[in-house]
This record gives C-alpha cells, structure tokens and sequence, in this order.
C-alpha cells in the first residue's frame, strides 16, 4: 500500500468486507425496485425484466468508470465517497421515489397512447434506481486495483474479491425478500441497508492514513450523509404508497404483494395495486357486490345447485386465487348446501380476509400456488372458479392449455369453471389477452360461454363439457327467494353468449401474457384518461389543475 493510504487498507479483509457490502446492497436494491414499482406498474415479467436490465446497465457503466478511475487516481477516499454517496441516494429513495413514479406517470399518461407501462417504468428506473447502482458498479473494478500487489497473486485476490461479491449477492437477495421487506417494509428496507454502507464508509474514514494524517479528510462530506441519513429515517420511513389517502384502514406489506384495505360505511376493499382495480370488496348489508362476483353466482345454478338441494347433497366448490374471500362469502350467504375450498398463494391476504372481510370459518383455504394445488389434489368439484389474474398480472402457468386441462379434470361431471378475466376494454381485438384466454379454454371445453360485466373491465367466462348448463341456469334462477339475485341471475342468462375462438392457443412453452396485456392495458388507459387529456390539449395544464381541484 502507498504511504498516504488509511492503515485499514492493509487489511484485505477489509477491502472484501466493502466488495461484499456492495454487491449485498446492490441485489437489496433490485428486489426494492421490484416492490417500490410493483403498486403501481405491476410485478410482471416486462417489469422485472425493465427493472434487471436497467441496473445490468448501470453495473455495466460502473464497471468501466471505475477502472478507468483507479487507473487514472488510485485514491482509496474517492472510492468510498462514491459509496457515501450511493448510499445517501438509496437512503433517499423511501423519501422521494414514489414521488418521482407517480409524477412520471402522471406526464406520461398525458403524452403517449401507448406501451405507458414500459416506458413509465423505465423512466422510473432510469432516474430512481441508476446512479446509486452505477456508483456501486465502481467498487469491483477499484478494489481490484488497490488489492493487487503483484501479478503471482492477482488470481487469487481477483477470485476473492468475486466470491465475496457473489456471497454478498446472496445474502442480499435472501433478507429483503424473506425477513426485511415482510417484517419492516421496502421503505426501511432501503435505509437499512443505505444505513449498512454509511457504517462502512465510516469506518473507512476514521482509520488513520500511514502516516498519521488523514481523519479529517472526507470529515464533511461524510458528516453531511450522516445528517442527509438521519433525516431520511424520520422521513421516510413510512410505507404507504398511496401517500394522497389518509384514511386506510390497513396498509402494508407481505412477501408477495402490496397490501391496502379501505373502508366506508358501505364496504371494505382490499387492493394489491395503487393504480389499477379493486382485488376483493365486503359489501356490509351483505347485499351483492355490484362487480363480477355476482355475475359469477351462475356457476353453482348452471351445475344444478338447487336439485341437489333438495335429495341433501353438497355442491363442492373449488376457488383458486381465494384473495380475501368475496365469492366464497357471497356463496355462504345465499347456499346453504356447498363446501367451499380456495387456494391463496399470500398468506397474509388470507389473515386480512378473516380479519376485515368476514371470510366464513367453515372455508378451507390453502396457502398454496393454484396449478401446483391441481397438481397434488385428488378431488373433484361442481364448481371451479380461476380468479388468480390479480390486477394486471396474469400468471402465464396460469392460463395456458395444460393448466386448463387439469381445471378440467378436476370437475365433476356436469361441473362449471368460471374465470374471471380483468382487462377488457371497448376496444377490444382479435389479439387480445381475453381473446387469447378464452380460445385456449375452448380448446380444452366443449362449451364456453362469455358475459361483460357492467361497468368494469371484466369479462366472466363459463366453461363445461354439460351441455345443458344454461338450461339448469334458467331452471333454477331463485325467483321467489332473493329479488336481487334473481334479478342478477336473470341478466346473466339474457345477456351471456356462446364465445367463437379464433384459434389462438397459449401452452406451457409458448404464453405471452405480458404482452398482451400490455397491450390491454394501454387500451384501458386511454379510455380511462381520455376525458382528462382533451381537458389538458384545451385549457394546458392549468385547466387540468382546476378541474381536479
């Protein structure tokens, strides 16, 4: 080591301890990337894959500015002030990112027609996520340069330097997703780890240089990040998302999902999503929920519920995607002969259901993944009902023919699978998600039948070999025990209509639903902010400013 290096330096350990810090922080960054954007852009495929090739990007970038950095001033302190700074970002990140996401979103929805999706996440990763993990890119090329002695070792430290990196890597994939992000949040997940890489610069900069000179150098800088980390901690800490409500009965967070219940004095509603629907709702005067539950109430009358009623036999019902309960309430409160069985992956959605949506004790939920429950169970139902294509994500194991297939082979004879297809818009094509969703149904059923919800963006699907389910429908539609729900019931069989494939096929090789429904989302979009940009290409942004206020 030079003589004007810190005497901490003569310790490799160190220096593989600050390569292993880094590459720990890095992946911590990614997987909160991932959970700051999933509320409001999704946690798909496209997202991950906007997310993972921004920060390769970065990393890449870094890579290079570093070594040619330590080549040109092989000064240890630029280093780890490069850190100090990387790490006051990330500490910034919980204050300000979700700011940033919405304001990007909020022009960019004004501007483009489509793929908003793609490029608001990019954008948001661009200015979010970039600069801190491209100063972090610095550090391997660096430590390589200050760890070299000769060239008979540069193997074997190089290699070192790589493990600790890599093992760091692990760990930090590891914590955020299975201990730090479910027990404490994203938002205090960033700052324990900005906090992790401050202590490290730290220590750093207290060790005395070789000579005896050297504590005060970098004593400002690093004292304005200490003071700039504080001050993140008391601001943001918090882990709401959508931080324009003040009144949320619940928000918070669980190892798959973003979590937010909200209620009134007419229902609670549970969201996965900041922008995008509504996942499960109570109506308290337990009447029906005006969304595509109530359409879905046809599945056990199109089995023949009510015969069997009558000679005393259960109605066995299957709910894959149980979310917080809705349909298997509704089926409760208006049947008196069904066992109800759901399968949801989100444990923690399932405590919320019992705890704010008044889930029935008598239904078993599993905490399972859907097609992976099919794969295990042995019994067969009346009723099967898919409802796992949560806000915008549709899980391609999901909804491909060989998932289908085993829907279909875990129906009874004369059982009814329902689904519940979520992004339908007016304009809709012959390549849409719901097109392809439903042609791959009906290469597996005999029959399938299809009817729009009203006022959504929902489409309910009903699939059987029986060929006389929608006789059984109109046979027992409860005309003398419930008025609204016969009234329902009645719309349901007036408005659904066999559906004609057009002969598209999604399998287990071959599903891109992301894209598609990329696609439908732009759709929706535009018709959802259709009204607001005529405002805005009219009176400018001010006139826009004045109709939300």
């Amino acid at each position: 080591m030079e003589k004007n290096t810190r005497t901490i330096l003569n310790n490799k350990l160190f220096l593989y301890l600050t390569e292993f810090f880094a590459g720990m922080s890095v992946m911590a960054v990614e997987l909160g990337a991932s959970r700051l954007l999933a509320p409001y852009f999704s946690s798909s495929q496209i997202v991950w894959t906007i997310i993972i090739g921004t920060i390769m990007i970065a990393m890449a970038l870094g890579n290079i500015y570093g070594g040619r950095t330590a080549d040109k001033d092989p000064n240890p302190d630029k280093l780890y002030l490069r850190i100090l700074l990387a790490a006051v970002w990330i500490a910034l990140i919980p204050v300000l990112g979700k700011y940033i996401i919405m304001a990007i979103s909020a022009v960019l929805i004004l501007t483009i027609n489509s793929n908003f999706l793609v490029i608001a996440a990019f954008l948001a990763c661009m200015v979010v996520f970039v600069y801190p993990l491209f100063l972090l890119g610095t550090v391997t090329p660096s430590l390589a340069k200050y760890t070299t002695d000769s060239l008979e070792d540069n193997g074997k430290i190089i290699g070192t330097l790589g493990a600790s990196n890599t093992i760091g890597s692990i760990i930090g994939t590891f914590v955020p997703t299975f201990i730090s992000i479910p027990a404490v949040g994203t938002a205090i997940t960033f700052l324990i780890f900005a906090g992790i890489l401050i202590a490290l610069v730290l220590v750093y900069f207290l060790s005395p240089k070789n000579d005896g000179s050297g504590r005060k150098e970098g004593a400002r800088r690093l004292t304005a990040g200490i003071l700039i980390f504080i001050l993140c901690c008391v601001f943001g800490h918090s882990s709401s998302f959508a931080f324009w409500e003040d009144d949320l009965t619940y928000e918070g967070e669980s190892v798959y999902n973003y979590l937010q219940v909200k209620e009134n004095e007419h229902q609670v509603i549970l969201s996965t999503n900041v922008l995008f629907g509504v996942q499960s709702i109570l109506v308290k005067d337990k009447d029906l929920t005006g969304m595509y539950y109530d359409y879905a109430m046809a599945a056990p009358y199109m089995t023949g519920i009510k015969e069997k009623e009558k000679t005393g036999d259960k109605t066995e019902i299957l709910i894959l995607g149980m979310g917080s309960g809705t349909y298997a309430t509704q089926l409760s409160r208006y049947f008196d002969n069904v066992n109800i069985r759901g399968v949801e992956i989100d444990e923690k959605i399932t405590e919320l259901a019992h705890r704010y949506f008044e889930l029935p004790e008598e239904a078993e939920v599993t905490t399972y993944d859907g097609r992976a429950y099919l794969a295990a169970d042995k019994n067969l139902y009346d009723v099967i009902m898919v409802d796992a294509y949560q806000d915008i994500t549709i899980p391609f194991q999901m909804s491909s023919k060989e998932f289908f297939t085993m829907v279909k082979e875990h129906l009874a004879p004369g059982g009814v699978m329902v689904v519940n297809m979520n992004m339908y818009s007016d304009e809709i094509s012959d390549d849409s998600i719901n097109v392809y969703l439903a042609d791959t149904i009906a290469a597996v059923f005999e029959n399938v039948s299809v009817v729009d919800v009203a006022g959504s963006t929902n489409k309910e699907l009903f699939a059987t070999d029986s060929e006389d389910y929608l006789t059984k429908l109109r046979d027992n539609i409860p005309l003398e025990e419930n008025e609204t729900l016969s009234s329902m019931m009645q719309r349901v069989s007036d408005t659904i209509t066999d559906y004609e494939s057009r002969g598209h096929l999604m399998t287990d090789d071959k599903a891109p639903v992301e894209l598609l429904g990329m696609k439908q989302i732009d759709l929706i979009i535009k018709d959802e902010v259709s009204y607001y940009k005529e405002i805005y290409e009219k009176e400018g942004l001010k006139g826009l400013l004045e109709l939300l206020n």
